[in-house]
């Protein structure tokens, strides 16, 4: 059992070292492996990146990353929001207490928005890009289109879940629009949070 788990934290090479001699990030991660020790399935880490390098970061991530294929819970207590947005697929908002919004990031991004941005880009866009919106604007869920938008594509700002999206892109091919890219916009959780409290200080 121990040398499974110095095999996945990668501390094997270090098992006859002083713990005072390892590196914090190689603490960080031999914590983990006492946490193991018992087979838990869920476990509750408190800033688990916490003063770690850029590098120590990275095998933090990897690390959390693996626990999750092995099937385990894992639930990160963290400020470093950039990190949360890279590791987790479920994020909880908590404010004085009181959890104000839980739920998959994708959703989560959707309710503060009021919609999430949705780009798409075209192929010949002088031509196509007309057709597109007109297209769209008839689509149930898309509320607005973007204005500040790149000459190639067209913006617009949709209300619905993952599998009502993958119907607007059906909808777009169907139609005969030459769709070249179609994502929706980069999760930011700090501008997530922001919008969901209310920044009062217990």
């Amino acid at each position: 059992m121990v040398d499974e788990l110095l095999e996945l934290v990668d501390l094997a090479h270090k098992r006859d070292d002083f713990v005072e001699h390892l590196s914090r990030g190689m603490r960080q991660r031999l914590c983990l492996a006492h946490v193991l020790v018992h087979d838990p399935p869920i476990l509750l880490l408190d800033e688990p990146a916490s003063g770690l390098d850029p590098r120590a970061r990275v095998e933090m991530r990897e690390l959390l990353r693996e626990l999750g294929k092995l099937q385990k819970t894992v639930i990160i207590s963290s400020h470093i929001l950039s990190e949360l947005a890279e590791l987790c697929d479920t994020v909880g908002i908590i404010e004085k207490g009181r959890l104000v919004a839980a739920g998959p990031i994708s959703e989560m991004t959707a309710l503060a928005r009021g919609g999430r941005v949705v780009r798409t880009r075209l192929l010949d866009p002088r031509r196509t890009l007309p057709f597109a919106r007109q297209v769209l604007e008839s689509y149930p869920g898309v509320v607005e289109f973007l204005e500040d938008s790149d000459e190639d594509v067209v913006e617009f700002v949709f209300e619905g879940d993952e599998s009502q999206l993958a119907d607007v892109l059906r909808h777009l091919v169907n139609a005969g629009v030459p769709v070249v890219s179609f994502n929706s916009e980069r999760v930011d959780l700090e501008d997530i949070f922001l919008r969901l409290t209310e920044g009062e200080v217990q």
